[in-house]
């Protein structure tokens, strides 16, 4: 008896221990780049759908300050944030290089390239010529469009750069305070569709496929996934599951995104519209979400070394994994 006792105690004591290791979620931060939009609704949809919760993850969505999720991941703030291919590049090099890696594709290919109104003449690079475009001023930027001006057999000196004050390209293209927007079309240029604005555009990656690197992506800091390998491929596969429902749900996904973005109902058609745009670039033609290409991520980074345009020298491999993708 007193045998049977121990034993039923001690099944008791496992059965107890699993129960509240259970209840204890690992606790997660991830950081947006920027305020909540369809790039996110991956993130959102895991978090709604039960997919964390599912991984025994907590996981909390802040958004941040413009540019300040990559320090909020490297200094251990936050676990996971949502960044870009070609703005990380700078903080990779250099003595103050930041403890990163990129673990995730939000989307397959680079959607980036300039809008400007139709019929003006800058359906190709050449036609910025004399035309003013909005820069911030940064040098891969500038040289991304020296670049394909030169492959049109064109001049960048001869564009007129104004500084840029753009927060809606329907409002700055319509008022010709400027006529040239560097652009992500899944956002900026769908709103210019459900906007009825006629435009013209060109894609960086259709004139130079080295452009077609991986913007944005999901960063962890390398510490925390040394220390918490199981925990990183929870948390990954569930975003893989939360941007997969969105590739197959674009209007269900766009409901749960602006459920947990209310300020973005009220432009619910532009939301619409992007869902269903980025629903085919989530995935693309790769064999899974967050996928990154060896090939094209080492490309972008031997045409920074090529251009000169970081501190030092990168390794083009550098900076990004596959490991914590579901297999």
């Amino acid at each position: 008896m007193k045998k049977l006792i121990s034993i039923l105690l001690a099944v008791a004591t496992v059965f107890c221990l699993s129960a509240c290791g259970k209840t204890e979620n690992s606790k997660i931060t991830i950081v947006l780049d920027w305020t909540p939009n369809t790039n996110h609704t991956g993130i959102f949809v895991a978090e709604a759908n039960g997919y964390f919760e599912q991984a025994g993850l907590d996981v909390e969505i802040v958004q941040s300050a413009e540019g300040s999720a990559e320090t909020l991941v490297a200094t251990g703030k936050a676990q996971f944030g949502v960044s870009f291919q070609d703005t990380i590049a700078p903080a990779f090099v250099g003595e103050d290089a930041i403890p990163v890696t990129a673990v995730a594709a939000v989307i397959q290919h680079s959607t980036s390239g300039i809008i400007s109104r139709k019929g003006e003449g800058m359906d190709t690079p050449k036609g910025l010529e004399g035309k003013k475009y909005a820069t911030w001023d940064l040098d891969v930027e500038k040289e991304t469009i020296r670049d394909v001006m030169k492959a049109d057999g064109g001049d960048f000196d001869l564009v007129e750069l104004i500084p840029s004050t753009v927060t809606d390209e329907v409002s700055a293209l319509k008022s010709g305070s400027v006529d040239a927007i560097w652009i992500f079309y899944g956002w900026a240029g769908v709103a210019c569709q459900t906007a009825g604005l006629a435009t013209d555009y060109f894609e960086f990656a259709d004139i130079n496929p080295v452009f077609d690197y991986y913007t944005p992506i999901i960063i962890g800091n390398n510490g925390w996934l040394k220390e918490n390998p199981e925990d990183a491929k929870g948390f990954v596969e569930a975003l893989s599951k939360g941007y997969t429902y969105a590739a197959e749900n674009p209007k269900a996904a766009a409901d749960i995104l602006m459920e947990a973005a209310p300020e973005l109902k009220s432009n619910s058609a532009l939301v619409y519209a992007s869902q269903e745009y980025l629903a085919g670039e989530y995935i693309a033609d790769a064999s899974k979400w967050g996928e990154f290409d060896p090939e094209r991520w080492a490309a972008f980074y031997s045409w920074l070394n090529e251009k000169e345009l970081l501190e030092e020298k990168i390794d083009p491999d550098f900076g990004y994994t596959n490991d914590y993708l579901p297999q």
